[in-house]
């Protein structure tokens, strides 16, 4: 989109899977996109491909569950650009899994601190360079698993994405009055390599799953990035404090 020329967006979690394909997209929309993640040569990987691609792009490493680290970094984006226009919370994940009795303090942290720690200190910190961005915004990612609290072991995850659904909320009326909106995704089945292994490994499982799904096959990361491409553009300019379910109706059960 030429009007999101001099725009940026910071994805967070971008160097692989759905976070890559939403920079991708956002790029292709004209956007600058400052990409986050932990490991640097999947970092460089993806800004090449990027730049080939004729978009501009960069690569900033830090961990967003540390809220220290997250500060210095958003800080240094928005004093290099003078500005954030969009802020994708993509990262976070499922982190393992575990049952209440046997779950340990460090564990349930760890979960928490991946999916609303790491949303939270990102748009805390984005947020005085997004009050001098144009139509600016905040994406981030809930679940399913945030309304029907989970499958085995992943009570914990279920929760945090609770939090993230609570949080969008709460930021977009904390924010409104600086015309900041903020929305969410909420992504389905989606085939990413982060299936890989039962993919691999257990075929079958891997095939049942669309069995739940309404319209009868898996997402595509792509198709997560357009409702993400959407959520940041003009078009959504009168949206804000929605959760946007991207599951082919898998939300509904069947």
């Amino acid at each position: 989109m030429s009007n999101s020329k001099g725009k940026v967006a910071v994805v967070t979690g971008a160097t692989g899977g759905i976070g890559f394909e939403v920079a991708k997209r956002l790029g292709k929309d004209g956007f600058t996109v400052i990409l986050n993640g932990i490991d640097a040569a999947a970092g460089d990987k993806c800004v090449k491909e990027l730049t080939a691609a004729g978009i501009e792009a960069e690569y900033y490493g830090f961990d967003v569950t540390n809220d220290e680290s997250v500060t210095e970094n958003i800080n240094k984006i928005g004093n290099k650009y003078g500005r954030i226009d969009v802020v994708v919370n993509n990262a976070g994940g499922l982190g393992g899994r575990s049952r209440f009795e046997e779950m340990t303090t460090e564990f349930y942290r760890g979960v928490m601190a991946l999916n609303l720690d790491s949303t939270f200190f990102v748009s805390r910190a984005a947020i005085p360079f997004l009050k001098k961005g144009e139509n600016a915004s905040i994406i981030n990612y809930t679940s399913n698993a945030g309304w029907n609290a989970g499958g085995p072991g992943a009570g914990i995850y279920g929760t945090s994405k609770a939090g993230v659904h609570a949080i969008t909320r709460a930021l977009a009326k904390d924010l409104a009055e600086y015309g900041i909106r903020v929305n969410a995704v909420s992504p389905g089945t989606i085939d990413t390599p982060f299936h890989a292994q039962i993919k691999a490994t257990k075929p079958e499982v891997f095939a049942s799953w669309k069995d739940n799904i309404m319209l009868g096959r898996l997402g595509q990361p792509n198709e997560v990035a357009n409702v993400v491409s959407f959520l940041a553009s003009e078009n959504a300019s009168f949206i804000t404090a929605e959760t946007i379910q991207v599951g082919g109706g898998q939300a509904l059960g069947i």
